[in-house]
């Protein structure tokens, strides 16, 4: 089943260019079918890049889903036109009376800020709390997770001496479970990070139960089935050359970053790299919106009413 966006939004071109099933909100509106509500909250700079990654995922799910673009008020955007957020996106006030069967929040390029320094912590608080009894599931993704295990579990990031950045094989802890089911045992996922948190950091949560991990970069996707809450502390969703593009970027600026592990042929930047992860990006994905598909009620304002866990 397709996903519903607006007839304007740019990522459509590249969407139908490789033949992400859509639907145009004209037609959808003629069809007798509810649609998932998926929020995204999109905390990155390069907003149309990000929603482009996250539609595409979500794009390749087998429901028809309607996505509603969210950015935080009290932050100005330097790096996505105005034009664009004023047609495409809403705040907090503008949705805070609604409910969504689920929403997926974004990392952000904050890592050596402390979480109290962000702009738009309280605001991002809010929506956090908020979503707790307007929303069926939350994904949160990198910094996104970082900061809503602060937030809900008192966990602090921890930063690291080097960047982590590259492409790791990560390791399925329980592939009968519903969010990784059909996951191989090894699997490749994208890393970009300056911070990391660890597994002692988590152990007085007991409601929080570690679904991948790495040898080389430790934790990765974790879940709280008492809160429907995904984290996701990598970067499954990126595209082929994400990760050339960041590096690119650091080379500009001076930072002499290392070559992105596991990632270009040869270790050679020259060489296009290839995407290992694809299959894995589209199974959690799938695997999510599946869930909630499963246990998120009809009518969406009995949200709030619901007990806790999957249904």
């Amino acid at each position: 089943m397709p996903i519903r966006i607006p007839a304007h939004l740019p990522g459509r071109k590249t969407l139908e260019t490789e033949r992400i099933p859509l639907i145009l909100e004209e037609r959808a509106i003629r069809q007798d079918i509810r649609p998932l509500q998926i929020a995204l909250m999109n905390l990155m700079p390069d907003k149309i890049q990000t929603e482009t990654q996250i539609l595409r995922a979500l794009g390749r799910t087998p429901l028809q889903i309607e996505i509603t673009l969210i950015h935080p008020a009290s932050h100005k955007s330097k790096n996505t036109p105005a034009a664009h957020l004023q047609s495409f996106y809403q705040t907090y006030d503008d949705v805070k009376d609604r409910y969504f069967d689920g929403m997926i929040m974004t990392g952000a390029p904050l890592a050596h800020l402390d979480f109290e320094s962000v702009t738009y912590w309280n605001e991002l608080c809010r929506v956090m709390d908020w979503a707790r009894a307007h929303v069926y599931s939350c994904f949160f993704i990198c910094w996104g997770a970082q900061a809503a295990m602060k937030h809900f579990y008192g966990i602090e990031k921890r930063l690291m001496k080097e960047k982590q950045c590259g492409v790791f094989p990560h390791r399925t802890l329980d592939p009968f479970d519903a969010l990784t089911a059909g996951f191989d045992n090894i699997f490749n996922v994208p890393v970009s990070r300056y911070a990391e948190i660890t597994s002692a950091e988590i152990k007085h949560c007991d409601t929080l139960d570690v679904m991948a991990e790495s040898d080389i970069t430790g934790l990765c996707l974790l879940q709280d089935r008492r809160v429907r809450h995904i984290f996701m502390l990598n970067h499954l969703e990126y595209e082929t050359e994400t990760l050339k593009r960041e590096y690119e970027r650091d080379v500009n600026a001076g930072i002499n970053p290392a070559i992105p592990y596991n990632y270009f042929p040869d270790d050679d930047p020259s060489q296009p790299p290839a995407m290992t992860w694809r299959a894995h990006r589209n199974l959690l994905f799938h695997n999510w919106v599946n869930m909630v598909y499963q246990g998120t009620p009809f009518v969406l304002e009995t949200i709030k009413d619901m007990p806790d866990g999957w249904e």
